[in-house]
Order: C-alpha cells, then sequence, then structure tokens
C-alpha cells in the first residue's frame, strides 16, 4: 500500500516534498534526454537549430549547424507586456489556487471530463475570470488561432522550491483538440518536445487517427521550445509528448494554458452539436 504523502502527488507523480519524505532517488531525465539530438527552436526563423539551451535562440541569425524544420509551431514574444503580467498574476493569485501533482498548483475553469470513459459534463464550469478576458480576446489578432475556441483555462504555478515539473504527456485526444495554446505570464522556462510511438490508446490516440497534422518522426529526438515571460506558444502536436523539466524551472513560474474541443465535439456545417458540447461552449462566452 501507498504511503501517505503530505502533497498532492500519486502513483508515480513525484515532487521535492515527497521524494526527501519517501527516500525516494528521482532518475536523471536531463541526462536521458542529452543522448538524443537536442534542437532549440528559433520563433524568428521558424526552425529548430542543434543545441539545449533554452536562451540560444536569441542568438539569431547567428545560428550553428544544420537546422530541420518543426512545422506546427508559432511562438510570439512580448504577447505580453510587463504591465499586463503584473496586473495577471495579481488578478490570479487573489483567487484560490488548488495543489495539483508534481509539485504545482492549479485554477482550472472548465468542463468535467471523464477520460477514461469518454464522458463531458458541464459540472460547475460558468465561465472564466473577468481579469483574463482580454488574453482570449487577443487571440483572434492571430491567423494561427482565428477559429480557436476556448472551452478551458487553466492557471498553473510551478514553484523552484517544491521542484514542480510536469512528465511527458499528450493532452488527451478523445476531447482535446491538437492545438496547444500556452500564455507564458510569469517566468521563463521550456516545453520540451519528444516524438511519441506507443500504443495508440493512450492518450486516446486512437480517437484522432486521419485528423493529425503530420507524423512524428522516428528518430530519438528532443526539440526544445522556448517559453520566456510574456510570449504565446502555439503548437500543433497530436504525435509529440510535451513536459516542463523541473531543471527549467529557476524561479516561480505561471502560466494560462487553454484548451479547444477536438472537432467531433464542435459545431457541423450545419451547426449542429451534441447537447453536452453546445452547453460547453455557451458557457464559454462568459467572463465573471
Amino acid at each position: 500500500m501507498e504511503s501517505v504523502r503530505h502533497c498532492a502527488c500519486k502513483g508515480i507523480r513525484s515532487c521535492l516534498i515527497c521524494e526527501k519524505e519517501r527516500q525516494v532517488a528521482r532518475r536523471d531525465a536531463v541526462a536521458d534526454l542529452k543522448q538524443c539530438r537536442n534542437y532549440v527552436y528559433c520563433p524568428d526563423c521558424d526552425k529548430a537549430w542543434p543545441g539545449w539551451e533554452m536562451r540560444s535562440y536569441e542568438q539569431h541569425p547567428d545560428h550553428y549547424g544544420e537546422p530541420i524544420e518543426f512545422p506546427g509551431t508559432f511562438i510570439k514574444l512580448n504577447f505580453l507586456n510587463q504591465d499586463e503580467s503584473k496586473s495577471l498574476i495579481r488578478d490570479l493569485d487573489s483567487l484560490p489556487w488548488e495543489a495539483s501533482q508534481s509539485g504545482r498548483r492549479k485554477q482550472n475553469f472548465g468542463p468535467k471530463t471523464n477520460f477514461k470513459r469518454r464522458r463531458l459534463r458541464l459540472g460547475s464550469f460558468h465561465g472564466f475570470p473577468k481579469s483574463t478576458e482580454f488574453v482570449q480576446r487577443r487571440f483572434h489578432d492571430f491567423v494561427e488561432l482565428k477559429d480557436f475556441r476556448t472551452v478551458e483555462q487553466c492557471s498553473l504555478e510551478y514553484d523552484p522550491r517544491c521542484g514542480a515539473s510536469i512528465d511527458p504527456h499528450i493532452d488527451d485526444c478523445w476531447i482535446w483538440g491538437e492545438r496547444i495554446v500556452t500564455v507564458n505570464v510569469l517566468g521563463d522556462s521550456v516545453l520540451t518536445m519528444q516524438p511519441y510511438h506507443g500504443d495508440r490508446r493512450r492518450y486516446n490516440l486512437d480517437c484522432v487517427d486521419g485528423l493529425k497534422s503530420e507524423a512524428a518522426p522516428e528518430q530519438d529526438l528532443v526539440v526544445r521550445l522556448p517559453m520566456p515571460e510574456g510570449s504565446l506558444n502555439i503548437d500543433l502536436k497530436y504525435e509529440w509528448e510535451h513536459s516542463v523539466l523541473r531543471e527549467d524551472i529557476s524561479s516561480r513560474r505561471v502560466c494560462l494554458a487553454y484548451r479547444e474541443f477536438t472537432p467531433p465535439y464542435l459545431p457541423d456545417d450545419k451547426g449542429n452539436c451534441n447537447e453536452e458540447s453546445w452547453a460547453v461552449l455557451r458557457k464559454a462566452m462568459l467572463f465573471w
């Protein structure tokens, strides 16, 4: 039987608190990843260049080595200015935070989902905080998000004192669309991308066969996406696991993560949509 933990971690998830309490040695994920071919994406030239360190993109246009294409990624630096970031942090901190796994805290605004049974419920969802409305409105300025309809907004806090991180994963494909949208409100970090070649039933990937942007490469490679403070990150990556490494959290980091429905849960060409989807989409238009 698993011992009681004084944190929110469960199963194989862990943070510095439970690792110390349970005397668990943590695997060196960075060492494993560095055995692969490593690249850092540059927002200015829309290519990924050999390297590991996040800040290497700042040497543009003086990159070194042979780049690779990494389609489906868009990074807008300075999406938020300093005053907007400070205002958002103040407003988010005025709302209650909930402990989450791997040393994180979160604020969830969205419907209830059961990924195993593939069930969607409105639950207590009644829209998003008014103070974050301008962020969603600004999405319409970008062609990459012209048809994006937010149905979940999640505030995530990463605290280095807790060893906060998030393990490699794909957002569940039964319900969530392919676009990963992140607004980095406070602190710099990196989104680490790895191609996934595992069981198609994991993450419900079998639900999106035929809807993918493109297949993941066969090679063992890692692409690192810079997430500097104030930036907007958009990635179309059903076939790639993404993670935030503990080693990439050097100060408090707060981001806003946005999700949309996968196409079967959106209105069709005739405007038809199932009842549960419509209930969520209507509430997602509200800001309180």
